[in-house]
């Protein structure tokens, strides 16, 4: 559906040249609901104003299901955009902001007098369709853009943090919305956010972006448990960093010697690294407490936090610094450690990944 391909956008003006976005390139796929993740000024908005039209980039090109998009006013895109603040019109009622694009566009009346009514179903806004957006909720207020983005039927749906404003529980509510409103409808959804846990949850592909540059992409899982790089592995949930020396590495699986001296079996880097010292990442949730006597890693159980529906157990490792692990709590859990005990940790043969920094 969009192709992008070497796009680089330099601000200049007052002071030095700004790259925002570096060699940029991007295949998103029809019926898709794409993330650009990355921390705030990593350029993950520029790239999708580019798409929409309201930045023009320094060089590259940008395709919509095979045509130059470049060429296009942002009127003329195949392309809708809901932003953080939602742009709503406080003084229309719910079922006229829906239609207000549509008006625009000159459509019949009949025609916008059933999209509207195909949209407020859609977003489960019906009972609200005589209320002023200015009378309801944050939540409901979100529907209503997206069903007014939604209604023209766009190619792509550009989506600017839109749940940044929410709270807490109504975000995931929201999240799950998202979804299922992508699914429904059909439309390519590009979606940015510097929040992890909505990548996690909603995206068929994520691409993480740093400094301007795609630093790796692909399905939430594959990135979660598969980093490219440390940048990835550190943004992506928590993680635990070991330094190590690679021994060895053929096809997926990889020899490594712990600062403790004992060597243990792991996941390969995806980019081939020459053996030598090197960075283990390891999740939380994949390491194992145990008796000090068992364990290649070795330390003092520094804190205990509980989390309700886990436990975080904090280890000082011996020669390896601090270490987190996460276990799952269940009914009637016996605790089982206390804090001051001497503790082992173990990582389990093929859980840890190597990484290039």
């Amino acid at each position: 559906m969009i192709e992008i391909d070497s796009v680089s956008k330099i601000f200049t003006g007052r002071g030095a040249p700004f790259t925002a976005l570096d060699d940029v390139s991007i295949t998103i796929r029809e019926n898709e609901f794409f993330t650009l993740l990355g921390p705030s000024g990593c350029g993950k908005t520029t790239l999708l104003r580019v798409i929409a039209g309201f930045i023009d980039p320094t060089r590259g090109s940008v395709r919509l299901d095979g045509d130059d998009l470049l060429s296009l006013p942002p009127y003329r895109r195949p392309v809708n955009t809901v932003f953080q603040n939602y742009a709503l019109f406080p003084h229309m009622t719910v079922a006229q902001n829906i239609a207000f694009g549509l008006e625009m566009l000159d459509r019949p009346r009949a025609e916008v007098s059933s999209t509207v009514e195909q949209m407020l179903t859609l977003v489960r806004m019906t009972e609200m369709a005589g209320r002023k957006t200015s009378e309801i909720s944050g939540g409901q207020q979100q529907r209503v853009a997206l069903a007014r983005a939604l209604a023209p039927r766009p190619k792509v749906l550009l989506l600017d943090e839109p749940l940044s404003a929410l709270d807490f529980k109504l975000r995931k509510d929201m999240q799950l919305e998202l979804k299922r409103l992508q699914s429904e409808t059909g439309i390519t959804f590009v979606f940015v956010t510097h929040d992890q846990e909505e990548a996690l949850t909603m995206s068929d592909r994520i691409a993480v972006m740093n400094a301007g540059k795609i630093r790796q992409f692909g399905g939430p899982r594959d990135i979660y448990d598969h980093p490219a790089e440390r940048f990835v592995a550190d943004f992506i949930g928590d993680t635990n960093f070991l330094d190590v020396t690679l021994l060895s590495a053929q096809g997926t699986s990889a020899q490594v010697r712990l600062a403790s001296g004992a060597e243990v079996e792991v996941r390969a880097p995806q980019s081939e690294i020459a053996p030598g010292p090197a960075t283990l990442a390891v999740r939380p949730e994949h390491a194992q407490l145990a008796p000090p006597d068992d364990a290649p890693l070795r330390g003092v159980l520094s804190n205990i936090v509980y989390f309700g529906t886990d436990t975080h157990y904090h280890v000082d490792l011996d020669q390896a610094g601090a270490f987190v692990l996460r276990r799952q709590n269940q009914p009637d859990q016996a605790q089982g450690w206390a804090i001051g005990d001497s503790v082992g940790v173990k990582v389990p043969p093929g859980v840890g990944q190597v990484l290039r920094d």
